[in-house]
């Protein structure tokens, strides 16, 4: 995938459950979630979904009605504090935006909840998604020891400051990391 694929945001519905579970398969390996996991996160309290779906001429090649999902992104807000939960993109589509409108949906939505900060962890090897997070004004509070299981691999806790003015939005030059 050479150029910027065109896609929109919208809700998760239960029809993704499929396609979002093949996307954990082959991002996540022996740590991504079930079935009941995902239906179980999404009937949580508190919780918010969406999915980037190809859309325009892309689109079209798969016949109507048939977008596939090329990524997903969920958050959780307990009233105080937003904890984003997961972010996937499709391998084919990584580091062409889709990571970055998704956290930027997650962002969004956390402000409009009156969230004080977004928290999040990843993997201290995913550089993509570590040059994102701090694109957005992430920065790293804390290292968790074999937070990853079965694989037993760390990862960084970072938290952005949605009281600080400006945070929470890249510029124009800002990496195009997808975060996983």
């Amino acid at each position: 995938m050479s150029e910027q694929p065109r896609f929109r945001l919208r809700p998760l519905r239960s029809a993704d459950f499929d396609r979002v579970l093949e996307l954990e398969r082959v991002l996540f390996g022996a740590g991504a979630w079930t079935y009941g996991m995902l239906a179980d996160e999404l009937a949580g309290l508190g919780r918010w979904y969406v999915v980037a779906e190809l859309a325009g001429p892309e689109a079209m090649r798969y016949g109507a009605g048939r977008r596939p999902v090329i990524g997903y992104a969920g958050l959780w807000f307990d009233g105080d504090v937003a904890q984003v939960m997961t972010i996937g993109v499709d391998p084919e589509y990584q580091r062409l935006g889709v990571g970055r409108e998704l956290l930027r949906a997650l962002v969004d939505r956390s402000r409009q909840l009156g969230a004080s900060a977004v928290l999040l962890e990843v993997r201290v090897d995913n550089e993509p998604a570590l040059a994102l997070y701090r694109a957005f004004g992430f920065e790293q509070i804390g290292l968790r020891r074999r937070y990853y299981q079965p694989e037993d691999k760390d990862a960084y806790t970072m938290r952005l400051d949605l009281s600080a003015s400006g945070h929470g939005r890249p510029g124009p030059d800002a990496p195009q990391g997808d975060a996983a």
